[in-house]
């Protein structure tokens, strides 16, 4: 997001004479620090960090995220009485397509509900008709599994089992679950849930060295690196899936190698980052209660490019890639905006919007 403002701001030809500024949220996966951010950014509340004088009301035109679809859901419904415009890089649940209820929701992936269909279209190209379901106990997974019922009997399909991964992993559901899937003829299994949830059952399937299923996996795991490891290619492997579209983004690795906390002092993120990828402090260098040294101090110069982590990968950029589209999204709109004539406008009378005195919802 930073890199894509960045290079907007340095374009004469989108936004010329204007600034992108941003405030950044951690959601910490929890809706209500989401929600809390999102109200902030609204309500102007929270207070602005800038190097510029920007003249007359510093308005947020819109809002990037959030990922999940049930924050989205929460978010959005508040954000739509305002028509602060919230542009989702990874929310897919197909109940966000719905204008009524989230007039000012857009997102950058496309809705389950294509999702769906095309894995449908797999099970039929394959005459897999007979097959098993396992969502999770979210947004995401409810909807996605009543439109995959709803599919399914469209083409004449049977679903064998439906069953709802459980969000706090308890044992004894992953067990009566690896039962039905074991006790089912089902030789499929469809699976909507984000890896997280789903390690539990996986690490049970390896356990109880449970093979012969043929996996078909949502957007929400299908790449996941978590399971893309020797432990699981016995029973995971050949597993298909629907995946986000990757896309190259041209300039971003060289931007990631110059990120330093010399250069981003008022952002915290970038010193905890910094401390964790090289297993140092900014503070100063202490002891051990048994005098051993807990860690060194961070310089701050450390070179980036000795790091073998995703951070510095963008050979697979599919979320990024979708938060960048997402920023480009809204400066288009701000452009045209900027950029119309009077008597040819979008608004009541063809007018054109007041640039300094700019509405989120225009």
């Amino acid at each position: 997001m930073v890199f894509a403002i960045s290079e907007i701001n340095n374009n004469p030809n989108l936004l010329p004479n204007t600034t992108l500024g941003y405030q950044i949220y951690d959601n910490c996966l929890r809706l209500g620090v989401a929600f809390r951010g999102a109200i902030a950014l609204v309500s102007g509340t929270e207070g602005t960090v800038s190097d510029l004088n920007c003249k007359g009301p510093p308005p947020v035109i819109g809002i990037i995220g959030d990922p999940g679809s049930t924050h989205s859901i929460a978010i959005s419904s508040v954000l739509g009485l305002f028509r602060v415009p919230m542009i989702s890089y990874y929310a897919t649940c197909s109940c966000l397509s719905d204008r009524k209820k989230y007039p000012s929701f857009f997102r950058t992936i496309p809705s389950d509900a294509f999702q769906v269909r095309a894995m449908v279209q797999i099970l039929r190209h394959f005459g897999w008709t007979w097959v098993g379901l396992i969502y999770s106990d979210n947004d995401y997974g409810v909807y996605a599994a009543q439109s995959f019922h709803q599919e399914m009997q469209l083409f004449g399909h049977c679903v064998a089992f439906s069953e709802i991964l459980p969000n706090d992993n308890n044992p004894i559901y992953i067990q009566r679950i690896m039962g039905v899937i074991q006790s089912s003829t089902a030789r499929v299994v469809v699976v909507f849930s984000a890896s997280s949830l789903l390690i539990p059952l996986m690490n049970e399937v390896v356990l109880q060295n449970m093979t012969g299923k043929q996996w078909i996996a949502s957007e929400a795991w299908a790449t996941s690196p978590v399971f893309r490891t020797p432990r699981f290619q016995p029973f995971l492997g050949g597993t298909m899936g629907i995946a986000i579209r990757r896309g190259d983004i041209q300039g971003l690795y060289d931007f990631l190698l110059r990120v330093r906390p010399n250069n981003a002092q008022r952002n915290d993120i970038v010193r905890i980052f910094w401390e964790n990828m090289f297993g140092c402090s900014f503070e100063t260098e202490g002891k051990g209660t048994d005098g051993e040294q807990v860690k060194r101090v961070c310089t701050g110069q450390e070179d980036l490019t000795t790091t073998n982590t995703p951070y510095t990968d963008v050979s697979g950029l599919r979320a990024s890639y979708n938060v960048y589209k997402a920023v480009y999204a809204l400066a288009h709109a701000l452009h045209d905006l900027m950029q119309c004539e009077e008597g040819r406008g979008p608004f009541s009378e063809n007018k054109c919007a007041n640039i300094t005195n700019l509405k989120p919802w225009q």
